[in-house]
């Protein structure tokens, strides 16, 4: 949309003229439950202008009805363009808006969305405002540091509940007045309403009780795990009102499992949203429980880290996402009585490797990026923001110290409170209680894009005695079009040594050092014999790519899964994968690897990685021509596996859906049609709702399964995740109608919601059927940029990513690509997602020859 976006000098300039004091807003949805496409929302802002002078406020809607400044009506239609409304000759100091406007409910996810619930025919409403929707709901001044105090009233039909930031008061004849809220920033804010279920329980500590809340539609209730929920809440209270000596600075914590969220969660004051798939309809593992539990302390920390203390402006989103990223899995590995006390197993198993494959993309960044304006940062949510930057926090505790990290972030939040502040703001703070200068430290790791490897120099005597040992960085060069110079960096890491002992691989031996410069020389503990494996970055205390030495490697191939630890295991497992998707290991040896070790990984989590990396070297970095052998090797081990796995455990129901993913044989279609029709069963598994519908999405795609199999199975399911998957099986069907069905449904038209058309895209994107959708990839590059100009953000980017044409892992998919770039002259932030996307195609090619020529030299 034209006019929706703002720079950062535009942004800068509106806080030097402005401070706003108070917002008073008043939203009718009385007519939600209708159908009705636009709401009435009024505005009252109370600001003051520093001195004379223009500026503006951001509204994005379909009509303003009225606009009041200082008791003086102005003309809509000469003030409301390219939504902002002018403020024209305003005088120094205190001013009242009043806005009156038509907003629209969305089915995007963005700004007020509302969803019916096919199961009640009830609408479910909620915000989402991060970064720049707010103002899709009401008239505001969009960036994070013109914060304000708003005060609700919503008018909403009875029977419903209205849940905001501020405490739920007591409705008056549908209508809910809800006190002012402390000074936050607009895009915290937060509004959902409808007929929800919810549970109540509360937080007591240091003399306060916290009412704590968990909401949900009524459908998905039977399903909440409350009591879970707010154990793992409690948990977080309790660890960071501890480590950030700051009391939790609202009113309630109110957490609410909305419908079709695009992202995971949402760290709306007191009010966080939450993806209602969160609340598990089937069986899960304990890693799906363990995401959940990371997503909910994620969010807890952001109530200190980003609403108490914002950033200033975008550039600083990082130290919103990376330190609460860091706060989860710190939080989950050493809160008491944690179930999960190995998360930083997780973390490098599953954030790093984001953050690795972000690094060496050509949109990388440094973790403090430049932020020009709000296209910049829409596309900014990536693994550096989140993932590589939390491990740099993670380094940087090793660096300081743990308590002395954490005594400067105590610093920083009162210092700051209900404030907005910089990174220098929070380095400051570090160097006073550390005592250690950090600048040269922020430019190394802030200030830089890319990332180091690091490989070990082993000398060994003849009778096998280690000699000497040093560790070589190098730089490699960033990627072509990225910004800047390879660096190299400081790192605190570890060198582990681990060696066989009665079956199992243990450390025998640690040294940790500080590795700067190219070459490094490692102290040896003491004299000894080289050990089996010698692990860099054992702990995984920096950021960096590790490289196993040859002798390690061939060790790893035979022993991986007898580590004693997980963590090790973890690294060395991520260190197989970068090593392949870098083409240093060919991807038929990746999977003799996995086949090798997974058998013995304990670490459900570790184990659902390995499925989905295993499949992605499948489909994307074999050989073509040996990529059906490879991917049978696999289906039969997925089926072995399911089979001989312990009945009724997370193992076995993981390897079940590993096996529902790649079956290809008529006899494992046949076993997939039996589990799904009851003629088949296996000890211990059971085929719940969720399952189902992976086994049947399979069949559907495979032809085995058509749409009087699918309607049948919706007619079981008759939920809004049933529909999901019921489109998703329907645009996965092998036919020339199916595809032209769904890509109609996506690209030609816009009236899907957010979640089902992100399922219609899944379900259309089939690897083994290249033939078939090899004919759309010229009408992607046909339609591409319409779409993204015309449609939001959140539906734009799905189909710009989702659609790519990445499966054809091809020159001439480049060469597509290449010319695209230089006739469509697309946006910045559209260029950044079609150079991401062409990454990937450009990677894999590599590592299809890397895959063609291990294959030929045996």
């Amino acid at each position: 949309m034209p006019g929706t976006n703002l720079t950062r000098e535009e942004a800068q300039e509106r806080a030097r003229l402005l401070t706003v004091d108070s917002y008073e807003i008043e939203l009718d949805l009385s007519g939600a439950q209708d159908g009705d496409a636009t709401f009435r929302s009024v505005t009252t802002v109370r600001f003051s202008a520093a001195e004379a002078g223009d500026s503006f406020i951001d509204l994005v809607a379909p009509a303003v009805r009225e606009v009041t400044l200082d008791d003086e009506p102005r003309d809509p239609a000469a003030v409301f363009a390219d939504s902002r409304i002018a403020l024209q000759g305003l005088t120094p100091g205190a001013h009242r808006l009043r806005v009156v406007a038509d907003c629209a409910y969305t089915n995007s996810g963005e700004g007020l969305h509302r969803f019916v619930d096919p199961v009640d025919d009830q609408a479910y409403l909620y915000t989402q405002f991060e970064v720049p929707d707010a103002r899709r709901v009401f008239a505001s001044f969009e960036q994070p540091d013109l914060k304000a105090t708003f005060q609700f009233t919503v008018t909403a039909p009875k029977g419903w509940t209205v849940i905001s930031n501020s405490p739920t008061p007591e409705p008056a004849q549908a209508v809910w007045r809800f006190a002012p809220t402390p000074r936050i920033s607009s895009y915290i804010t937060a509004i959902i309403a409808g007929p929800y279920h919810s549970v109540h329980s509360a937080w007591e500590g240091e003399g306060r009780s916290v009412p704590l809340g968990v909401y949900c539609r009524p459908s998905l209730a039977e399903h909440l795990d409350a009591d879970a929920i707010f154990e793992v809440t409690r948990q977080g209270f309790d660890w960071f009102q501890e480590k950030f000596d700051y009391p939790y600075p609202f009113e309630k914590y109110d957490q609410l499992f909305v419908p079709e969220f695009n992202a995971g969660a949402m760290e709306n004051a007191g009010a966080v949203t939450i993806r209602d798939q969160y609340v598990f309809r089937s069986k899960v593992t304990d890693a799906a429980y363990e995401v959940r539990a990371t997503t909910i302390l994620h969010e807890l920390a952001h109530m200190w880290f980003g609403d108490l203390v914002t950033m200033e402006w975008w550039n600083d989103l990082w130290l919103n996402e990376s330190f609460a990223t860091y706060a989860e899995a710190a939080c989950m590995a050493g809160a008491p009585g944690t179930r999960w006390p190995h998360s930083w197993t997780t973390f490098a198993n599953q954030m790093k490797t984001w953050a690795y494959r972000q690094d060496q993309l050509p949109s990388t960044h440094p973790i403090m990026a430049d932020i020009s304006d709000l296209d910049d940062v829409l596309v900014n949510f990536d693994g550096i923001t989140y993932a590589k930057g939390a491990s740099v926090l993670k380094q940087l505790v090793a660096y300081v110290g743990e308590e002395e990290f954490f005594q400067g972030v105590r610093t920083y939040f009162k210092r700051h409170a209900w404030g907005n502040a910089r990174l220098a703001d929070l380095l400051g703070a570090l160097e006073e209680t550390s005592g250690r200068d950090l600048k040269s430290w922020s430019k190394a790791w802030l200030e830089t894009a890319g990332i180091n490897v690091l490989r070990p120099e082993i000398h060994t005597a003849e009778d096998g005695t280690l000699t000497a040992l040093a560790i070589r960085q190098e730089a490699p060069a960033l990627p072509a079009g990225a910004k800047g110079d390879p660096t190299l960096r400081p790192h605190r890491l570890g060198v582990g040594f681990y060696d066989l002992v009665e079956g199992e691989l243990v450390r025998t031996d640690s040294v940790e050092l500080d590795v700067t410069g190219e070459l490094t020389e490692v102290p040896l503990p003491r004299a000894r014999k080289r050990p089996d494996v010698l692990l860099l970055n054992d702990g995984d205390l920096s950021y960096a790519k590790v490289r196993l030495d040859p002798e390690s490697l061939a060790f790893v191939t035979r022993h991986l899964g007898d580590f004693a630890d997980s963590l090790p295991r973890a690294l060395s497992w991520a260190s197989a994968w970068d090593m392949t998707r870098d083409g240093e290991l060919a991807a038929r040896d990746y999977l003799a690897l996995v086949l090798s070790g997974v058998g013995k990984e304990s670490d459900i989590g570790v184990v659902q990685t390995l499925h989905r990396q295993v499949k992605l070297a499948l489909d994307l970095y074999t050989a073509p021509a040996w990529r059906e052998e490879g991917l049978t090797r696999w289906a039969g081990a997925t089926e072995e596996h399911l089979r001989t796995a312990p009945p009724g455990s997370d193992h076995q129901l993981a390897w079940a859906r590993a096996f529902a993913a790649v079956a290809r044989t008529d006899t494992q279609l046949d076993l997939l049609a039996g589990l799904l029709d009851g003629s088949e069963t296996i000890e211990g598994l059971t085929v719940d709702t969720e399952l189902r519908w992976a086994l049947l999405q399979r069949l559907a795609a495979t032809g085995r399964a058509g749409e009087a199999e699918i309607s049948a199975e919706l007619e079981q399911d008759p939920t809004s995740a049933g529909e999901r998957h019921a489109a998703a099986a329907r645009a996965a069907r092998p036919t020339p109608e199916a595809k032209a069905e769904a890509w109609h449904a996506v690209v030609e038209s816009d009236t899907l919601p957010n979640a089902v058309q992100e399922a219609v895209i899944s379900g259309f994107v089939q690897t083994d059927q290249r033939a078939l959708l090899a004919p759309y990839t010229e009408r992607y590059f046909a339609a591409v940029k319409d779409v993204w100009e015309q449609r939001s953000h959140e539906m734009g980017q799905q189909v710009v990513v989702g659609l790519y044409p990445a499966i054809h892992a091809s020159q001439e998919t480049l060469e597509a690509t290449d010319a695209w770039l230089a006739a469509a002259e697309p946006s910045a932030a559209l260029r950044r997602l079609m150079t991401e996307s062409r990454a990937g195609v450009e990677r894999a090619l590599c590592a299809q020859a890397a895959d063609e020529a291990a294959g030929a030299s045996r």
